[in-house]
């Protein structure tokens, strides 16, 4: 669709952030040749952000340091060696007393680099995870698909499916030996995490599982998720009361100071509802390019990207969302003592006669 190419702006929505590795070969445009029923390009990616297409999650959750470390990481993602680790080459190791070897052996190799610092990591540890539903096999190919293709025969690794507790999203619980056997390291960067998402996503629609991965803005969000420690913290303060968390605290009394008008917002904050009226305009005209195709599939996806404008959430920092609760809880409070009481109507609450 090479109209749809024209509208300014329109590449940036997807753009991943700068200094990657590479570039992932895109999924060929639809209607191109050699493009299936299933074909990609920038309209197809434009109806699954706008139907709300799974997200997919890839985070390097951390990096073991020594072997004692490696193995107590490869213990717990094989549940003491209950669950099988798949490596690789496709072979399984079941036990703990192969997973310990395992570990042991990829230890043996890091120790052996002349190069190697007392805090150069052993391995990186990375999850993957899907939404409640998605198919396990299906699942457990895509990952298998993407360890390869970025990982090749030169890192070798190994992984594990979880889906333990009721209403858990299902995730893969991968380790990737950091020294190569060429003998380069794998040290992920922010880009990396962006291409490993792209490729993930791509690997469960080729196996039929709907996946996307696009950055916060191509979505219209604009508060950053919240980071899994402070996360935690939080939620035990709010569970026991006790240890309020240092940053939920300056939190807390910056976004006072905000709904009290002791501080002003920052350009921060105004530079994202510029961003995302930037965000906003783009799919507009997006969608007046496809209102007017002669195709009645186009006019439809206009419709719904629309819709899916429409819908955004407003650009607010957390912070700015905190000063509004604040203030709105302030006027709930307030609002009944500037209640004036209210007078007895006439006729009302008088005895009746006999």
């Amino acid at each position: 669709m090479s109209e749809f190419r024209t509208v300014r702006g329109f590449d940036n929505l997807w753009r991943p952030p700068a200094g990657g590795r590479k570039i992932i070969p895109r999924e060929p445009v639809l209607g191109a040749p050699g493009a299936g029923a299933k074909g990609g390009g920038e309209k197809a990616r434009l109806a699954r952000v706008v139907k709300k297409a799974p997200e997919v999650m890839v985070k390097v959750t951390g990096r073991t340091k020594d072997g004692a470390h490696l193995g107590a990481h490869l213990d717990y993602i094989s549940r003491k060696g209950e669950l099988d680790l798949e490596q690789s080459d496709g072979a399984l190791i079941h036990g703990r007393e192969a997973v310990r070897e395992l570990a042991e052996d990829w230890s043996a190799v890091g120790e052996s680099d002349s190069r190697r610092r007392a805090n150069t990591n052993m391995s990186i540890s990375i999850v993957l995870s899907m939404p409640i539903g998605t198919d396990e096999s299906r699942m457990r190919d895509a990952v298998r698909a993407f360890a390869r293709a970025e990982f090749g025969d030169n890192f070798p690794f190994a992984f594990a499916f979880h889906q333990d507790a009721k209403g858990e999203q299902p995730h893969v619980h991968l380790a990737v030996r950091a020294m190569g056997v060429n003998g380069e390291r794998l040290n992920p960067r922010k880009a990396h995490l962006a291409e490993w998402r792209d490729r993930f996503a791509q690997e469960l629609r080729r196996r039929g599982v709907e996946a996307e991965a696009t950055p916060r803005r191509a979505r219209g969000i604009t508060q950053k998720p919240e980071r899994t420690p402070v996360r935690k913290a939080r939620e035990r303060y709010e569970r026991t009361g006790q240890n309020e968390p240092r940053v939920l605290r300056e939190a807390r009394r910056e976004a006072e100071a905000l709904a009290q008008g002791r501080i002003k917002v920052e350009a921060w904050d105004q530079q994202m509802r510029r961003r995302q009226a930037e965000v906003r305009r783009t799919y507009l005209e997006a969608a007046k390019v496809l209102a007017a195709s002669s195709n009645a599939q186009d006019r439809a996806l206009a419709r719904d990207v629309e819709a899916f404008v429409k819908a955004m959430p407003s650009p607010v920092s957390r912070r700015v969302a905190m000063a509004r609760g604040l203030a709105e809880g302030h006027r709930a409070r307030k609002a009944p003592e500037d209640q004036p009481e209210r007078q007895a109507s006439p006729g009302k609450d008088r005895p009746r006669g006999r």
